[in-house]
């Protein structure tokens, strides 16, 4: 059994959750998502994917059921020690991107830094600002006109590139993107899932990728739909 969990970057069992006053939202037997592994989770608005994210996370607390993410049980955790871990192990790719329209190319990217040691040291030769770089020009932004300019004067696929390599600095163990193609069209999509997908690979990063657009689905090496996970009916 114990292998078999080590093989595991997300496990949840028996998952429950309700926004206060509301019926059930998510209600999950069995959720396992291997290591390594490049998952594409469907379904459609309002569905509870964000919800779903929030709880494997550590953002959210289930009223029940158990949660484990690259083998550590996040139910006994205080709500300070989650956010520590998820800093650590968990990048997010936001669908509004969540940059801050203060800070430059350069240092929207280095930020999750400031805030997790371990993902500055995993950094290889312990340079972060040539890891940085290095993870712009592996997604197309590596001229130094672009990373001179402010996030607010970038094309919204740019910013979606700055966002994706801020979560990809420091090899967090799971990359979560939450709907962050909504706003490109088809190919634009294709090719920066792309990108992504090769860098996960190189960094051994498990990839949890949300989306409604079930034409992206066979990019991924396995689809799950949350109607088909979740025992929830509307």
């Amino acid at each position: 059994m114990q292998a078999d969990l080590a093989k595991l970057a997300i496990e949840a069992r028996d998952l429950r959750y309700a926004w206060p006053g509301k019926p059930l939202t998510i209600d999950i037997p069995q959720l396992d998502i291997a290591r390594g592994e490049r998952v594409f989770l469907k379904g459609p608005s309002g569905s509870g994917k964000s919800t779903l994210l929030g709880l494997l996370g550590g953002v959210l607390a289930p009223q029940s059921g158990t949660v484990r993410v690259l083998g550590t049980d996040l139910a006994p955790l205080s709500g300070a020690a989650r956010d520590r871990f998820r800093g650590d192990n968990i990048g997010f790719i936001f669908q509004m991107f969540n940059l801050l329209p203060y800070l430059g190319v350069l240092e929207n990217v280095m930020l999750p830094l400031q805030f997790s040691t371990a993902r500055a040291a995993r950094i290889a030769g312990g340079d972060p600002i040539s890891e940085a770089r290095r993870l712009l020009a592996a997604i197309g932004l590596g001229s130094d006109d672009l990373l001179r300019r402010p996030v607010t004067e970038l094309s919204i696929g740019q910013q979606q590139r700055v966002a994706a390599a801020r979560a990809l600095l420091g090899s967090p163990g799971i990359i979560v993107a939450d709907e962050p193609t909504s706003a490109l069209d088809h190919d634009s999509r294709e090719d920066f899932l792309s990108l992504l997908m090769s860098e996960c690979r190189s960094q051994g990063s498990t990839l949890l990728f949300v989306s409604h657009d079930t034409s992206l689905g066979y990019l991924f090496d396995r689809t799950l739909s949350l109607l088909d996970i979740n025992q929830v009916r509307s």
